[in-house]
């Protein structure tokens, strides 16, 4: 009788390979990360002014610490708000700090971003950079006891870093080819859509700039013993800083003209427009783009008039302040939108 044939080894379950924390960075967690990066630039825009708006800029009378011996706020009878409004800002500001050392990590170790240009590697340490800056920026401003100069160039750099931000979300999601157009208009609407990103560099920048100028001559510079900050009479900057904005208004109804009669006109080579082609969906997304600007544009320009007209009050300032903020994103998107990268 044979012998019984001796049963084969049960090897252990295998464990499962591990991913190492670089292999999970996907592009689509770096691009996560940047949009949080850009709500976040935003977001400190906001906050910086409801400190402004209430008068709590020397909340905290110190800085890196809150009051001497302490980093936070002391709760007695005789606190007020304003060290606690302080404090809340610079508390989001390390939120912000957080966000943007996790996107230069991810941008930087992520395996799929291996091959890409090192300009983007660079642009994704913009934000952690600027954070870094801002918040000394935002202690010499205590330290000078809210000096006018000091406090308009802490707003100016955020809103750089909003338009940063802005970039490199798009970068994220497009290759590293040259950039091509998306429209080819021939004659005058060619030129223009050629000289678009400078004309709006130059007119975004005078908005803000101007819209800096106005609220730092006016009742809400941030100090409530003093009414204005800037020797500067705020109505006739009002008036200089809302010609500007109609200026802009001009250009951008110029060139959704153009946008939407080069859209219309298909392709340069009379072929007929394919919706799921590459190419026509960036026009697509081009037109959107220069529409949702112009929708920004309007809405903040009524909430501008209405503050004027009724007097400044805190809300409509704030969300001013809110909407200058998404004026410079929505202009970048809009800018960038009307060419490619393969």
């Amino acid at each position: 009788m044979p012998s019984p044939t001796p049963a084969a080894p049960v090897s252990p379950p295998s464990s499962p390979p591990t991913t190492s924390w670089r292999e999970r960075l996907t592009p689509r967690v770096t691009r996560v990360l940047a949009t949080a990066n850009l709500v976040c630039q935003i977001g400190i825009i906001l906050t910086g002014g409801v400190v402004r708006l209430t008068g709590s800029g020397l909340g905290c009378s110190t800085w890196p610490q809150c009051e001497p011996g302490e980093f936070s706020p002391v709760l007695h009878p005789e606190a007020t708000y304003h060290p606690f409004v302080e404090f809340g800002n610079r508390t989001l500001t390390g939120v912000l700090l957080v966000v943007a050392l996790l996107l230069a990590a991810a941008v930087w170790n992520a395996p799929a971003l291996r091959t890409r240009s090192r300009s983007l590697r660079l642009l994704a340490l913009t934000p952690l950079l600027g954070v870094l800056a801002q918040a000394l920026i935002g202690g010499i401003t205590v330290l000078l006891h809210l000096h006018p100069g000091v406090v308009g160039f802490h707003f100016l750099v955020s809103a750089v870093l909003v338009w940063a931000s802005t970039v490199l979300v798009v970068r994220l999601r497009e290759g590293d080819d040259a950039p091509e157009p998306v429209l080819k208009p021939s004659g005058t609407s060619g030129r223009w859509l050629r000289a678009v990103p400078a004309v709006f560099a130059v007119l975004t920048l005078a908005v803000v700039v101007l819209g800096i100028l106005t609220t730092g001559s006016g009742p809400h510079s941030g100090d409530d013993e003093v009414g204005y900050r800037f020797a500067l009479d705020p109505v006739v900057l009002a008036k200089a800083h809302a010609w500007t904005v109609w200026l802009f208004v001009a250009a951008l109804v110029a060139t959704l003209v153009v946008v939407t009669r080069a859209v219309a006109g298909g392709r340069t080579d009379n072929a007929a427009p394919d919706p799921g082609s590459a190419l026509d969906t960036a026009r697509a997304r081009a037109l959107r783009q220069w529409w949702v600007l112009l929708a920004v544009t309007l809405l903040q320009g009524a909430i501008g008039y209405a503050q004027y007209f009724t007097g400044l009050p805190v809300p409509l300032v704030a969300l001013h302040l809110l909407g200058s903020a998404l004026l410079v994103s929505a202009t970048t998107f809009a800018v960038l939108a009307l060419r490619v990268r393969s």
